[in-house]
């Protein structure tokens, strides 16, 4: 397979400051994409601004020939998204890829979290994902083509302690690419889910010394390909974790017909209901929402056939 390339292509990455956005942002404009780097330079938690981490970012891609502009505006608001997309249009004139990696930490435990915490890992994880989707969204499908990459976590899918608001973010932005996957389809615009894990400052106060090698090398090429126009899925969830990648979905049992139900039926067929023997898997893409409906009434027919034929 030949080098691929994004020559010609225009793209938006958010919180490329430093980190994985700083690896995505330069692996791009390594491979001819003209870059915006978005990053308002914030703390850890969010707090503050500081516009030379995006500035540094593409002064190195300058240094190595690459086209790059800054852009220190904030996801958190929809002015801040609109100036961020607006950015790729009047510096380039259109926008192709848009990754949405910026981020945020503020733990506490769920007893403990204040509303503040909560809305402020919110308003940069999902929100921002949204502000950000929702204005680059029509220009993409005007053009008939697109690639959007969104950030979701492994406590988005699988929940861990003291991040109930990063947990609930990450956990809505699947469901936010699913949408954008399934509405963009017809108009060549691939919405995927980047599931990342790399020793980054989002790692702070945690021990990392039993840590197998976790470098933003090894998740940077999985987003690359998300990010390229022969992007073979849409509306999938690729995980890339210490040099192993792996794909991600949403599975059901085939669960247990019956024509009614009590309390007690459940307790007595929970085993069965829960039986992982034969997962089910609906794929986003084209209609996973219409399959799971389709399966599910089928089953219903199928049993009321059954119940008719020994009456």
């Amino acid at each position: 397979m030949g080098e691929l390339r994004f020559d010609n292509r225009v793209a938006v990455v958010t919180g490329a400051g430093r980190g994985l956005g700083r690896a995505y942002a330069l692996m791009l404009a390594a491979r001819g994409a003209k870059v915006v780097v978005n990053d308002t330079g914030g703390t850890l938690t969010g707090d503050g601004t500081d516009p030379s981490p995006a500035h540094k970012v593409v002064d190195e891609i300058a240094a190595s020939g690459g086209e790059a502009t800054a852009c220190v505006e904030s996801v958190t608001t929809a002015a801040g998204g609109r100036a961020i997309i607006q950015t790729a249009l009047d510096q380039y004139g259109r926008i192709d890829i848009l990754i949405h990696n910026a981020g945020n930490v503020r733990r506490a435990s769920l007893k403990e979290m204040s509303d503040e915490d909560f809305d402020a890992v919110i308003d940069v994880h999902l929100r921002g994902a949204f502000h950000v989707v929702r204005p680059a969204f029509p220009v993409m499908c005007d053009a008939g083509y697109g690639r959007i990459v969104l950030t979701s976590s492994i406590g988005g899918l699988y929940g861990n302690h003291g991040v109930a608001n990063y947990a609930a973010a990450k956990a809505g932005l699947v469901g936010l690419s699913n949408v954008a996957a399934l509405e963009g389809a017809a108009d060549g615009v691939l919405c995927n889910v980047i599931v990342p894990s790399a020793v980054t400052r989002m790692a702070d106060g945690l021990d990392i010394s039993a840590y197998p090698p976790m470098g933003t090398d090894l998740v940077a090429p999985v987003v690359g390909l998300l990010a390229h126009e022969s992007c073979p899925v849409n509306g999938e969830m690729l995980i890339a974790i210490a040099g192993r990648v792996a794909r991600a979905f949403v599975a059901e049992t085939p669960g247990v017909q019956r024509r009614s139900w009590s309390i007690e039926n459940v307790a007595e067929q929970l085993y069965a209901i829960r039986d992982l023997s034969a997962p089910l898997i609906f794929p986003v893409v084209p209609s996973g929402h219409a399959e799971h409906i389709r399966y599910s009434f089928d089953s219903a027919a199928w049993a009321n056939r059954e119940r008719a034929q020994h009456v």
